[in-house]
């Protein structure tokens, strides 16, 4: 038999082992600077400060708002993922929110997140959890919310759609809004730089920008929610604590989180 033949007969072996099934789809790192994988730093993103929140199996580093312990239910890790369970869309009634064990005072956050049908939920910072443990804890607000579904996105107190997806809740519609959709991954980007200039980002898009302490941010808070003097506990100004805990809401949907990550700025 000539070494063609034998080639080729080699050859007919292997395709034939493969049983003609599809071959499954292969991720091959050539480069471990920028190859992602979820819930895991890249070697570049820990050279520039990144740290993780969420490590993909546990629940460390996080405890309910107002508890010393992560809520024995109502929350779930599974398949790396983050999940608050449903319960009727109820806010803050079954697990509670959920909240950073350490506090921050400038930062980049980044977070995954996917909705389901309706859903409402939020990404909080600056919590201080100085308000009465009751309902949700105060704080700055990504809103997340399937606006084409839920009645929160066509509810406001003074300024129209700023409680709709990547809004600062009840205080700054967000624009140039490019939503990824329901049951979809997309990415929520907060912005707290030192001088106090914050912004929210979503999926590589900025949506909105404002500067905490500002004439024009407290003009923002006297005009929404935020006025009610319980929402300034102690006399203290909504939304302009040195520092806070960051918070993932639990309104009574489903939601699942993961690539949950931070650099702290200086």
């Amino acid at each position: 038999m000539t070494k063609t033949l034998l080639a080729c007969t080699a050859l007919a072996l292997l395709v034939c082992s493969c049983g003609g099934k599809k071959a499954e789809k292969t991720t091959v790192a050539t480069d471990s600077t920028t190859v992602a994988v979820d819930n895991q730093l890249t070697e570049q993103e820990k050279a520039d400060g990144w740290q993780l929140l969420f490590d993909g199996k546990t629940t460390n580093g996080w405890r309910g708002a107002h508890l010393t312990t992560f809520p024995d239910h109502g929350w779930e890790v599974s398949n790396g993922e983050l999940i608050c369970q449903a319960s009727q869309g109820k806010e803050s009634q079954n697990g509670g929110d959920i909240v950073t064990d350490s506090t921050y005072s400038a930062f980049e956050l980044s977070v995954d997140f996917m909705i389901t049908d309706g859903a409402n939920s939020g990404i909080k910072y600056f919590v201080t959890e100085h308000e009465k443990q009751k309902g949700s804890a105060y704080g700055l607000e990504f809103q997340i919310l399937d606006d084409a579904t839920h009645p929160d996105a066509k509810l406001y107190t003074s300024v129209p759609g700023s409680r709709t997806l990547g809004s600062l809740y009840d205080m700054i519609k967000s624009q140039n809004v490019s939503f990824n959709g329901v049951g979809v991954w997309n990415t929520a980007v907060i912005k707290a730089l030192p001088n106090k200039h914050v912004e929210h980002w979503l999926n590589g898009k900025k949506v909105l920008e404002y500067d905490r302490g500002s004439q024009a941010f407290k003009d923002l808070v006297k005009h929404s929610k935020y006025a009610a003097p319980e929402y300034s506990p102690n006399g203290e100004a909504f939304g302009e604590a040195a520092e806070g805990h960051i918070l993932l809401q639990d309104h009574g949907n489903s939601v699942a989180f993961k690539n949950i990550k931070i650099k702290v700025l200086k």
